[in-house]
């Protein structure tokens, strides 16, 4: 035992020195440590480029999204332009409405694939003016290895709708008393080189390859301010009814329209439900048009864009309700549904940049012009039988100018002065003396070759039967 104590202490030692120097040789050197913790920062650093790579694809892939679904919806309006147009003209001619709705968003897809979408989008003839070189749509949206590029296929599928809406409103016009032979040639014409070339003023730095003069006008201080037409108050809508115009002169009115003796006879349309519920479809795909035209869900501007969408449309509604009221002692259904469009008409432009009040007053002034260019027509013996010259082309150019009023940033009330408006106004003018005088010359010629007018028979019997073997509401036997 004398000896424990000092057996002890050695045991304690070997003890402890055998921890030491295992600690010592597991322990990493400073080097190694520096190594790790850099090998760490290197797999962060990878994980947080994947991250933000992922990030970045399913917000572009959700823009995509987005805008194919508002892409759908605007294809839908196309079922509210049918509904409406028949249902506003008489029986005996619905099979030919709709026939001419369905066969203008064909034809005219082909002929905007062809060669409209390049002349709007591609690499210009004369640089910075407008007007691309004709070709294929797939030169300007195939990746360099000619594999699809989502994004532009995207952006293409868009336009290629809205396409469609300008060359339909042509039909409206016309109703009644055109020949579908002669509709369809011009719906290749408005898609092909109308459309496309007006857009390319005011829309074709849109694809990045180009740009338009209307867009760089430059008017007012510093860099200036350029024509703004948001989701193509002008650049759709005008330019389809002032074409529209054009044909309604040329082809003429229904017979019995206009009496002798300066009365005007009103030719009801046979379906009023059938109208309505066109209106509706057109209001639902205009949350489409509108929100749609950002191609992108960032920011949530497309919330505040269909906000005052809806507004202008309820303001427009109500305000040609109230003048209907006024001017005949009962409050008129077809042309309170046409003051509803009017506005969503009106505020297409502008819908973008300005408030909630803003967009009901240019909503209720659009409703009031719609009539009044209604009667003017009527005054003026041009028959438009659904009154797609007063809600496209009045409104439309009405909806442009007021962006110039109302624009939050550039707007003439809110401090701005008139650049952006004489910017607006050039923008309108331009559409204009574009679309309606070589519309004029397009449509003469047709009248020429082909023909335009149905026979008075056709007309009296309907083009149904005549034109296509076929009735709306066939009589059972």
């Amino acid at each position: 035992m004398k000896h424990f104590g000092v057996y002890f202490t050695i045991l304690v030692m070997v003890l402890f020195g055998t921890l030491t120097l295992g600690a010592e040789s597991a322990a990493p050197t400073e080097k190694e440590s520096l190594e790790s913790l850099a090998k760490d920062l290197a797999d962060i650093k990878s994980s947080l480029a994947e991250t933000k790579l992922a990030l970045e694809t399913t917000k572009q892939e959700a823009n995509w999204v987005w805008t194919c679904i508002a892409a759908f919806l605007v294809f839908f309006m196309q079922a509210g332009f049918a509904y409406v147009e028949a249902g506003f003209t008489r029986a005996k001619n619905a099979v030919n409405i709709l026939m001419k709705n369905f066969s203008d968003l064909t034809v005219g897809a082909i002929a905007y694939w062809l060669i409209g979408f390049s002349i709007m989008f591609g690499p210009q003839v004369l640089d910075g003016f407008g007007i691309g070189v004709p070709s294929f749509a797939e030169s300007l949206i195939n990746a360099e290895d000619g594999s699809m590029d989502p994004s532009k296929y995207t952006f293409f599928i868009f336009q290629i709708v809205f396409a469609a809406t300008a060359a339909t409103i042509v039909s409206g016009a016309m109703a009644e008393r055109t020949k579908f032979s002669a509709y369809l040639i011009f719906s290749v014409i408005i898609t092909a080189f109308i459309y496309p070339v007006f857009g390319s003023f005011a829309w074709g730095s849109l694809l990045g390859i180009s740009t338009g003069f209307l867009e760089t006008l430059g008017l007012g201080g510093g860099d200036g301010v350029g024509f703004h037409d948001f989701a193509g108050s002008t650049v759709v809508h005008s330019i389809g009814a002032w074409a529209g115009l054009a044909g309604a002169i040329v082809v003429g009115p229904r017979m019995g329209k206009f009496q002798t003796d300066g009365r005007v006879y009103p030719i009801l349309g046979h379906n009023m439900s059938m109208a309505a519920l066109g209106v509706f479809i057109l209001w639902f795909g205009w949350f489409g048009f509108n929100p749609g035209s950002t191609t992108s869900i960032e920011g949530g501007s497309f919330a505040k864009i269909a906000v005052v969408t809806h507004m202008a449309a309820c303001a427009g509604a109500l305000s040609a309700m109230a003048l209907t009221w006024y001017l005949f002692k009962k409050p008129e259904i077809g042309l309170t549904l046409n003051g509803g469009l009017a506005g969503l008409v009106a505020i297409t432009a502008p819908c973008d940049n300005v408030s909630i009040l803003g967009s009901v007053i240019i909503g209720l002034v659009a409703g009031v012009l719609v009539i009044i260019s209604v009667l003017f027509l009527d005054n003026r013996k041009i028959d438009d039988p659904v009154g797609a010259v007063s809600v496209h082309g009045v409104c439309g150019a009405w909806g442009t100018l007021a962006y110039g009023l109302f624009s939050l940033d550039t707007g003439l009330f809110y401090g701005a002065g008139f650049a952006q408006f004489a910017a607006q106004a050039i923008g309108v003018a331009t559409a204009f003396f574009w679309a309606f005088p070589v519309s004029l010359l397009m449509f003469y010629l047709i009248k020429k070759t082909v023909g335009l007018r149905v026979s008075e028979e056709e007309e009296l019997l309907g083009l149904d039967i005549l034109e296509h073997g076929n009735e709306a509401y066939p009589v059972s036997k």
